[in-house]
């Protein structure tokens, strides 16, 4: 682009936010100029264009939306920034389906804006906007890791590349794939979805490719599979890292060529699927170890999305406990319930091993289980991080029970083997902690001998 500085507009109608990006690219060398609206912006394109835009979504007089419309008609090749406070799946997904270059969501590190302009006016315009669809899954979150799973499903709108999405259970793999789906050109044809590991392993090919009538004892009639079912469409297989190496091997085969053989079939049969894949695996050390065929998991992976743990992402807590607050109350037909201050506390410190499946679950169970409108404290159970900041025994009793009796009902037994080493297992370590770590003293505060105390550290295995 020869040696005359960058040109990058900036339209916003918060000064604020331009004056900073005033200072951030002329501090980098780049000719900046600036708009409060988009016509003010339109009027000065008359007159010559810029080498990068970064527009805001949200203005009083036109919305970001409707400029990069018109830009993509008039001048296809303006590489468009999109920036907003707003950073949820639909404005994420509409700026790359109108054919943005990049969204950044406020607030932005200056950097790493100065960092994309250059990008884009390197690399030119986004790819070609597909269609908008409606009906996108509830994939909800502000936190960064949250931010690049959006991104992600933008910048595959148009495309029906093969995607592997990975993290672990619970962290909403199933509605990623779904997202994908909905904003990509295949919206309109099934999405599919297969718990591979929910089925046994001798029914699985069956259950993938369909079989021919007297196949096997009980194939009274031809069965179409899942992969014709999701023919033009979307087919998600979830946990494939459970897949047997000969199931592993027909797939391959499916994902190169397009067709396959029912049960028993003797006509090929193709068809058009977009397959996108999830696991809770490691599926490169599963590689490693000899457990997945590389060729395969090359085939697989060409898109890669991670789910980030909901420990990971914290900030998102509070929101998703109000929306999954919301929805139990209308599942349920109750009104909804709130949190009150200290009990919100406690569920956003919770690590939630669980991740959201755990989170929307605990929602469901406080709706019923809370008595009053709010949610206390003591109404959360221990296994979630709630109890009482009262010193009342009796009001520890009762959590206790409360606890026993939701064990009971749930079909758990022997529950002193639970409680007993945890029970344990927390008063050595507020002893520990109270004591600084000197053993002796820690014993004296429990009421035991040294000996006592280093042998149930050693047989809890709790660390110095």
């Amino acid at each position: 682009m020869n040696d005359r500085p960058l040109q990058v507009w900036v339209v916003d109608d918060d000064e604020a936010i331009r004056w900073v990006l005033e200072k951030a690219f002329s501090g980098a060398g780049m000719r900046y100029r600036g708009f409060g609206d988009a016509d003010e912006f339109a009027t000065a394109l008359a007159g010559g264009v810029p080498d990068v835009l970064l527009t805001d979504i949200r203005m009083p007089d036109k919305d970001g939306l409707s400029l990069l419309d018109d830009l993509q008609k008039t001048h296809p090749a303006l590489p468009v920034i999109v920036v907003t406070a707003h950073s949820d799946l639909d404005s994420t997904v509409a700026a790359y389906q109108g054919g943005a270059f990049e969204y950044l969501p406020k607030p932005f590190d200056v950097d790493q804006a100065v960092m994309l302009v250059r990008r884009a006016a390197r690399q030119g315009p986004g790819s070609e906007p597909a269609t908008p669809r409606e009906g996108y899954p509830s994939l909800i979150g502000h936190a960064p890791a949250m931010q690049e799973v959006f991104r992600s499903i933008g910048r595959l709108s148009s495309s029906s590349m093969t995607v592997l999405i990975t993290g672990e259970s619970g962290t909403g793999k199933e509605l990623v794939a779904r997202a994908l789906h909905q904003h990509s050109p295949r919206a309109r044809r099934p999405f599919i979805a297969l718990n591979t590991s929910a089925i046994p392993s001798e029914l699985l090919e069956s259950e993938l490719f369909g079989h021919e009538r007297g196949a096997f004892t009980g194939a009274e009639a031809t069965r179409q599979g899942r992969f014709e079912q999701a023919d033009g469409g979307t087919l998600f297989l979830d946990e494939i890292g459970d897949m047997t190496a000969a199931l592993q091997s027909r797939l391959l085969r499916v994902l190169a060529e397009s067709e396959f053989y029912r049960v028993g079939g003797q006509v090929p049969i193709c068809v058009d699927v977009r397959v996108v894949a999830a696991t809770h695996h490691d599926l490169a050390q599963r590689v490693t170890q000899g457990d997945f065929r590389e060729d395969l998991y090359h085939r697989l992976n060409v898109m890669h999305i991670e789910t980030p743990p909901l420990r990971a992402r914290s900030e998102d807590v509070p929101l998703l406990l109000g929306h999954y607050l919301r929805v139990a109350a209308g599942e349920l037909g109750v009104p909804v319930k709130r949190l009150a201050a200290d009990a919100e506390r406690a569920l956003v410190q919770f690590k939630w091993p669980g991740n959201v499946r755990q989170l929307v679950n605990a929602c469901r169970r406080l709706t019923v289980v809370a008595p009053g409108r709010d949610i206390q404290l003591q109404d959360i159970p221990l296994e979630l991080g709630g109890g009482t900041t009262a010193d009342s025994g009796g009001e520890w009793d009762q959590m206790l029970r409360s606890w026993a009796e939701h064990r009971l009902a749930t079909g758990n037994v022997a529950l002193l083997e639970d409680a007993l080493p945890r029970f344990e297992r927390t008063l050595i370590e507020t002893a520990l902690a109270q004591s600084q770590g000197h053993r002796q003293e820690a014993a004296r505060l429990l009421g035991w001998g040294r000996n006592t105390l280093t042998r149930k550290i050693r047989e809890l295995g709790i660390e110095a």
